[in-house]
């Protein structure tokens, strides 16, 4: 009998060290969560891959986030998607909105919205520039840009953990999320579409952070 409660006892520490492990100390319950976790924890760099699209946006993705020294919101669309990318462009519309707000009250606009799409064939920028005209982007605050290469697009959804699966009509299936970036071009935190005001208020508080902390 004491042999087993023993037993029991051990394999119940086991199992508790083990979920421990598995849920960050049981912060997190879902592979997401323990993604967006580690991502605040340790950002991730972005590889480096070229990029073009609407507003002169072309060159490497890292020196697009640098410019002008400020952060960045990003989210994954395509162009022909009538599901979630929907959700997001109404989304960033509404960042837009407070981003205009901020400029119009004479604050520092700090913040800028990237539209990436993962159809690189098919978006080129012709077809960006008609969808930002039909979102009522801001091209001073809101810029779409596709990844022309292929593997370099792979290499750059695998890295931030953006899946994104055809499901054989043309389509596409894909998670959605508000990504942040700082100027050097690494992904700070990752955010789901509804907290977009937290996504903001994050942004704004870094990129204040980094003027303050700027020779």
């Amino acid at each position: 009998m004491l042999r087993t409660a023993v037993l029991g006892v051990g394999l119940l520490c086991c199992g508790y060290g083990a979920l421990a492990w598995l849920t960050h100390d049981f912060q997190v319950w879902t592979q997401e969560d323990a993604r967006r976790l580690e991502v605040a924890l340790t950002p991730v760099a972005l590889p480096s891959v070229a990029v073009d699209g609407t507003g002169g946006a072309a060159g490497d993705l890292r020196a697009l986030l640098a410019q002008g020294g400020g952060v960045t919101i990003a989210d994954f669309i395509y162009t022909r998607c009538q599901t979630v990318c929907l959700s997001l462009g109404s989304s960033f519309q509404q960042l837009q909105a407070q981003l205009r707000a901020d400029r119009e009250g004479a604050k520092p606009v700090r913040v800028r919205l990237l539209s990436i799409s993962f159809d690189g064939q098919r978006d080129d920028p012709q077809a960006l520039a008609a969808y930002a005209r039909g979102q009522g982007a801001d091209p001073s605050l809101w810029r779409f840009v596709r990844v022309p290469d292929e593997a370099q697009q792979q290499a750059l959804l695998l890295r931030l953990g953006v899946v994104v699966v055809p499901n054989g009509r043309g389509d596409y299936e894909h998670n959605a999320a508000l990504l942040v970036f700082d100027a050097q071009g690494r992904m700070l935190r990752v955010f789901d579409m509804e907290q977009q005001q937290l996504a903001l208020d994050y942004a704004r508080h870094k990129a204040g952070a980094a003027l303050e902390a700027a020779p």
